[in-house]
């Protein structure tokens, strides 16, 4: 297995550093407004394809995978004229614009939920893939890490990955000196401006966590963004109460969390609502059979074997081309 990417962006660190290689072609993503950005991206957009297929004569691969987002674009519209079976994941509940515009060159396209319109057998829904890191831990070893209380509930706190300013703020204006149990990753942006506003000791504020399934292991209830990590909150069964980004596009962290709330998993808190979120969080960990009736409703709606279901089609998809 081999991948491809953008030398600009996260992968041409992350994947070398997993111990892969990395294939590099120029592009961008597509700005919005008309001028001198978006006639660059597109320069960039019609060059990519060849130097995608350039790619894949030295890789001669069995099958392609595109992670969504403006660099599986190219590689698809390749792997077409290369007659590779070319795949795409979609993360959200709303299908993106390089994936609506690099569908039509596609195989199949795995859905992380039931989108209208959407059916077999070029689509399937399998959920989204969970990282190994985030298989949850048992939940004595994962206080232990934190030094938490084991006979308390344990509310977690959590953004994306650079951390949800407005949760960041609202986490220690409302727990940083009272209230239940917390471990709250707050990412790297706002760490060194929060540590001094924690006054227990057990409120735990970490920057990030890459064994993120202790995190999960050890808590109760969740406040989060609902981008991909609703999905390692289904597969642990941690319920949750979910506060989308409101700029998001195509409202689509609106439309991941719904999912889970529709399922009895989570509620839903508009961003101009989160000043409701602290006393409903208390109500929640105070009511010990809500709780474990929302728990088992996240793992009813998880899709713990997401990447087998994926795995297992890509390799289907490489034997019947005869690859």
């Amino acid at each position: 297995m081999t991948f491809a990417g953008s030398p600009d962006r996260v992968e041409a660190r992350l994947v070398p550093e997993a111990g892969y290689e990395l294939d590099t072609f120029r592009v961008t993503g597509l700005p919005r407004r008309p001028g001198l950005a978006q006639l660059r991206a597109l320069l960039l957009a019609g060059r990519a394809p060849a130097a995608c297929g350039r790619i894949l004569d030295r890789r001669r691969p069995h099958v392609v995978l595109g992670a969504g987002g403006y660099v599986a674009g190219p590689m698809t519209v390749a792997a077409r004229r290369k007659h590779v079976p070319a795949t795409l994941t979609e993360a959200d509940a709303h299908l993106g614009l390089a994936n609506r515009l690099a569908a039509p060159f596609a195989t199949r396209v795995f859905l992380a939920y039931d989108l209208a319109g959407k059916g077999p057998p070029k689509y399937r829904v399998t959920g989204r893939p969970i990282p190994s890191a985030s298989r949850p831990w048992e939940r004595d070893e994962a206080r232990r890490r934190y030094d938490l209380p084991v006979d308390r509930p344990v509310l977690g706190i959590f953004g994306a990955l650079a951390g949800a300013h407005s949760l960041n703020e609202l986490a220690l204006e409302a727990f940083g000196a009272a209230g239940p149990a917390v471990l709250h990753v707050c990412g790297e942006r706002d760490f060194e401006a929060l540590r001094p506003r924690v006054r227990r000791d057990d409120y735990r504020l970490i920057p990030s966590e890459p064994e993120f399934g202790a995190v999960l292991g050890a808590i109760d209830l969740a406040i989060s963004r609902a981008g991909g990590t609703v999905w390692e909150l289904a597969a642990a069964g941690v319920p949750a109460i979910l506060v989308p980004y409101p700029h998001a596009t195509g409202d689509h962290q609106h439309k991941n969390a719904e999912y889970f709330a529709w399922g009895g998993g989570a509620v839903v808190v508009r961003q101009t609502d989160l000043g409701t979120v602290p006393e409903l969080a208390r109500s929640l960990l105070d009511d010990e059979r809500r709780l474990a009736e929302t728990s088992a409703a996240m793992l009813r709606l998880a899709r713990p074997e997401a990447a087998d279901e994926i795995a297992e089609e890509l390799i289907a998809l490489g034997r019947a081309a005869g690859r």
